[in-house]
């Protein structure tokens, strides 16, 4: 049997990390996960995101033991796993909903896997003082959990999962219980926690932000297949599709006909309007139909005497605005395009913003980015 607790006594010495190849899970006709293959490297934060139902967690699971596969296999460092018992795969799991121990102080909460284990008793005093200087709770061994908020309930948990050393810690959706402000400041906490303590951590949620702010890298998952997987910077800049484009921050979508190609533009129209893009590695055709992505903070509002050296203008009628502090979310409706969504620095802003208001407004060629319509 394989030692997972001692992956050099098999002679596991090089770097694989985490393999999943062809995975898929079947509930009767249902597909939860459809064919799933990832390479999560040693030591990174890797973050599986995707909305509701489109099979994070029963991934998670997968990977946990908690939930067998249908198909497919998992890999660490090159030895296959899928035939271990999830106590036997020596990976860590952190729940949203803490499952710590009422009846024990955080203490024994934080020790009890290694009393599981029938750890020696000087060396799960030693662990445990350090597990509770690591999360910064030296001074609250003694309360029981109730007695604790909910991020410092979160840190114990982090804690006990941590202490016997795992190779991978799995994380699912461990901050949702948490108000905004203690999610950010737990956030932050763990991206720390994987700094210091620098192992493979897998991550759950639905949360974009959150998923941008902590992680190496981002999976991003629909209808239990991997739409796209990249770092929080190349999925918000150069999404794939529209799913993720949308997923991931907000987009304005066109849907033109190509008019011109060259090797540094395409025109396009839309409807009556034409518009300027610049070219990419894909290969476009006359009345081919083409799909570009474009953020609302990529928009500028433009005023009538610079409007004539725009090459991508549009005029609206400003249909909604939303105060959020840092920014201004403007709808506006055009007869040309549909709606647009806008947003502008509120501290720079000097137009005048009201319900009503025609404004014009444009964006440089190298603004928008090109997606594929693909049903995940």
């Amino acid at each position: 049997m394989i030692d997972m607790k001692n992956p050099s006594a098999i002679g596991i010495t090089n770097n694989n990390g985490l393999r999943l190849k062809s995975l898929s899970k079947n509930f009767g006709e249902f597909t939860a996960v459809e064919d799933v293959n990832l390479h999560i490297k040693r030591g990174e934060f890797l973050t599986i995101l995707g909305p509701s139902g489109s099979g994070k967690t029963t991934l998670l699971m997968i990977i946990a033991g908690f939930l067998e596969a249908t198909t497919g296999d998992i890999e660490f460092d090159g030895f296959s796993i899928m035939s271990l018992r999830p106590e036997k795969r020596n990976f860590g799991m952190v729940f949203q909903g803490y499952a710590l121990f009422p009846h024990m102080t955080v203490r024994q909460n934080i020790s009890y896997p290694l009393e599981v284990r029938k750890g020696a008793r000087d060396e799960i005093v030693r662990r445990v003082d350090e597990m509770l200087e690591l999360v910064q709770l030296h001074s609250f061994g003694d309360r029981l959990p109730r007695q604790l908020s909910g991020g410092q309930q979160q840190r114990v948990a982090l804690a006990r999962a941590l202490i016997f050393d795992p190779l991978v810690l799995l994380l699912d959706e461990p901050l949702g219980a948490l108000d905004k402000k203690l999610r950010s400041d737990v956030q932050t906490q763990l991206k720390h926690l994987h700094r210091k303590v620098g192992k493979t951590f897998v991550y759950v949620t639905h949360d974009q932000e959150e998923a941008l702010s902590m992680s190496d890298r981002v999976v991003i998952m629909n209808h239990g297949r991997v739409v796209q997987v990249g770092s929080p910077q190349e999925l918000y800049e150069r999404p794939s599709t529209i799913f993720a484009s949308k997923f991931i921050g907000k987009s304005n979508i066109l849907r033109g006909v190509v008019k011109q190609v060259d090797e540094n533009e395409i025109v396009y129209i839309i409807g009556d309007k034409y518009f300027q893009q610049l070219a990419s590695n894909e290969n476009f055709s006359i009345n081919d139909e083409i799909i570009l992505a474009l953020r609302p903070e990529k928009i500028k509002i433009v005023s009538c005497k610079v409007a004539s050296n725009e090459v991508n203008i549009l005029v609206g009628r400003v249909i909604d605005i939303t105060y959020l502090g840092s920014t201004i979310s403007v709808n506006v409706e055009t007869d040309a395009v549909g709606e647009f969504i806008l947003e502008v620095q509120a501290w720079c802003n000097q137009e005048t913003l009201e319900k009503g208001r025609e404004i014009s407004f444009a964006w440089s060629l190298d603004a928008a980015f090109i997606v594929k319509d693909i049903k995940s």
